[in-house]
């Protein structure tokens, strides 16, 4: 009876030690949930955003400043990552424009296409400026040759061969086998979802939540 007793005792201490005070339970804070929902809000975004009719289109157009847009049926890879984040009420021409504006040398805009000031018109639309900006206004993921460490809300820039960039959404859907989450995109045939995370090299692994929780650079 003793011994019962005295591995009762045991038993109790050792699960109040498991037990850690609720000030000491590790929780998410605040700033974690906020970015959870705001990454899920933009995977559902860029899901909607793969039911809609939109013509590859890569031509340069004038359009108004904020929040423009070229037409609603048009566009290319890059728009569908600046209309799934409008649809969160950010406005990635107006923060790449104002970020170009006070860090232009960060840009590839001289250097790559020997352009000596902004254009609201393109500077948002262009895969190597959002891949600067993300860097610096977000965070600058690992590239890894995991599926695991690419989660919905991500973004995820590659090179297609010969330079040509593309950029994409990871969203919450899964691949046919389960292993990879889909990517939203337009390649050239429209917004679709689709299982291309490591079809091409990637280059570029980033996260980013707003113009209020990047870390300036």
């Amino acid at each position: 009876m003793r011994r019962l007793c005295i591995a009762g005792v045991l038993a109790v201490a050792f699960l109040a030690a498991l037990a850690l005070p609720a000030h000491l339970q590790q929780r998410p804070s605040a700033q974690d949930t906020a970015s959870s929902t705001l990454m899920q809000k933009l995977s559902a975004a860029a899901i909607i955003r793969a039911n809609l009719t939109v013509r590859y289109d890569s031509s340069y157009v004038r359009i108004a400043y904020p929040n423009g847009d070229v037409p609603a049926n048009t566009g290319v890879c890059t728009d569908e990552v600046i209309r799934s984040y409008r649809a969160l009420g950010i406005d990635l021409q107006k923060e790449v424009h104002e970020d170009m504006l006070r860090n232009f040398s960060a840009y590839p805009n001289q250097r790559r296409w020997q352009l000596a000031y902004t254009d609201t018109n393109i500077d948002h639309r262009r895969v190597p400026n959002l891949q600067v900006f993300f860097a610096r206004k977000g965070q600058s993921l690992p590239i890894t040759a995991r599926a695991e460490d690419y989660l919905p809300g991500e973004l995820v820039t590659w090179d297609l061969g010969g330079g040509v960039p593309h950029i994409g959404i990871v969203v919450n859907e899964k691949s046919l086998d389960g292993q990879r989450f889909l990517v939203e995109h337009n390649i050239g045939a429209g917004p679709k979802l689709e299982d291309v995370l490591f079809s091409w090299r990637i280059t570029g692994h980033y996260r980013y939540l707003g113009p209020t929780t990047g870390t300036s650079r």
